[in-house]
């Protein structure tokens, strides 16, 4: 995809790639048989936080987020000519270990709401909600068990295993520095890239390289996978970025400007800190030492960053990863539908509005 298509689409309509059509139902399916059968308490907070529930246990069509982790699981094993039945185990425990993370960031960042609906620590509180995301991530290593009874042989399962342990490692390595990192002035572009390829891009990378493994035994293909994951997963953060500053509000429920009022240290905050100058630089730091910030310290870091191009900065780091995303698999031999998926799935990332 070269520079000019991405230019001519960005302002399109966003609209899911044909492969969370194609993998959603065989992962939802599995995810919810999972954890149908047990009824404690504990396990109806987890329905709860995978947005199955209601509070009190009923069924509810909520929004359950779109399951990227584990369709990019399925989607990488069916590409390399694999059987997408023997990924199902990893791509449940993807899903599982993300949903884990979510629940204790909530906790952490003191966010409410999360989909459109109270989080889980508001409704059973703190402590019960650190329980329940412990809980999701051990039953996310149970479900790689599965692996050996969907005729998974021992070397590639032991892979497995290690490829997703490493990366849950690097997210929870990442989400430490992410907190470090809080009401610093400091921070270079550099240390915020290598943050986010742990706390986000850990897990897309390791859910196309578990993948790849389960389908195929050429190591280079594997490589490329891995490496076309490592790519995606820079683009998806910051485009999540621009959109936590720019992002229309219908689209993503938060107002124009949320991620510099809860005075995250995202791309652009980062990026207006290392290169603002003068009176702009003194602002920039007297907004982010208060502790509430009001609708003009948002305005006045708006007319910062546009100023300083940051918005388009952010956006074209985005493309460049994707178009480096899209390099590391031209060696690959895929048929023309995956190769058209890939396209789909570089640019959707690259542009969607929420």
């Amino acid at each position: 995809m070269t520079r000019t298509a991405l230019e001519t689409t960005t302002g399109t309509a966003a609209l899911l790639p044909q492969m969370f059509t194609r993998y959603g139902a065989d992962v939802n399916g599995a995810l919810k048989s999972s954890l149908s059968s047990e009824h404690n308490f504990v396990y109806d907070t987890l329905r709860y936080a995978m947005g199955w529930t209601d509070s009190k246990g009923n069924a509810v069509a909520a929004s359950t987020g779109k399951a990227l982790r584990p369709i990019l699981c399925l989607f990488a094993c069916d590409a390399v000519g694999g059987s997408i039945n023997k990924a199902i185990p990893a791509a449940m425990a993807l899903e599982f270990i993300h949903n884990f993370s979510l629940i204790h960031d909530d906790i952490q960042d003191k966010d409410q709401t999360r989909r459109g609906r109270p989080t889980l620590w508001v409704v059973w509180g703190e402590s019960k909600a650190i329980v329940a995301g412990n809980v999701l991530r051990v039953v996310a290593d149970m479900s790689l068990e599965q692996l050996v009874q969907q005729d998974v042989v021992v070397p590639d399962a032991l892979t497995v295993i290690e490829i997703l342990t490493e990366a849950y490692l690097q997210m929870i390595e990442g989400q430490y520095l992410d907190l470090e990192f809080e009401s610093r002035f400091d921070i270079e572009l550099d240390d915020y890239l290598g943050m986010i390829s742990r706390k986000t891009g850990a897990l897309i990378r390791c859910a196309l390289e578990m993948g790849a493994v389960l389908g195929t035994p050429d190591k280079r293909t594997v490589a490329a996978f891995r490496e076309f994951g490592r790519s995606l997963g820079f683009v998806f953060q910051i485009r999540d970025d621009v959109l936590g500053v720019w992002g229309e509000p219908e689209k993503t429920g938060k107002p124009v400007g949320a991620d510099i009022r809860r005075k995250k240290n995202s791309f652009p905050v980062v990026h207006a800190m290392n290169y603002a100058k003068g009176t702009d630089a003194r602002r920039l730091q007297e907004v982010y030492r208060k502790e509430v910030l009001e609708d003009s310290d948002v305005s006045d870091i708006l007319t910062v960053m546009e100023r300083l191009g940051t918005q388009k900065q952010a956006q074209g780091l985005a493309e460049e990863h994707c178009e480096g995303a899209l390099r590391s698999l031209e060696s690959v031999e895929l048929s023309p539908e995956a190769r058209s998926d890939i396209e789909s799935l570089a640019e959707f990332l690259l542009i969607r509005d929420h």
